[in-house]
């Protein structure tokens, strides 16, 4: 449950990409895990830092591997290797295309010769 007492106890950081926000918290309130976050942060880009018990951390664990979710320390900062994946994948398949379009624009215009 979202409880600002959490920050002002013993309690950790730890930073949720925002597409895993709705399954992380989904997940908290399932286990009955209190949670802080500050609704309004600057920048989500690195992720969404939630304050939880320092009890809490081996459950919070389990979530997070369960999960398949990425989050990180303030340290330690990871990103969506999955995510990278897709994008090298596409780069990849777009170079594929364009050499075999040079390769068949050259091949028909030696033909034309």
């Amino acid at each position: 449950m979202k409880n600002a007492n959490v920050k002002f106890g013993k309690h950790y950081k730890l930073e949720v990409l925002f597409k895993d926000k709705i399954i992380f918290e989904s997940e908290l309130y399932n286990h009955g895990i209190d949670f802080y976050f500050e609704e309004d942060q600057p920048n989500i880009s690195q992720g969404i830092k939630y304050f939880l018990k320092d009890s809490d951390r081996a459950e919070v664990d389990s979530i997070i591997v369960q999960n398949e979710i990425v989050a990180s320390t303030e340290t330690i900062q990871l990103s969506d290797y999955r995510d990278e994946a897709k994008v090298q994948k596409l780069y990849l398949k777009v170079t594929v295309v364009i050499t075999i379009l040079i390769g068949v624009v050259s091949l028909i215009i030696s033909l034309m010769k």
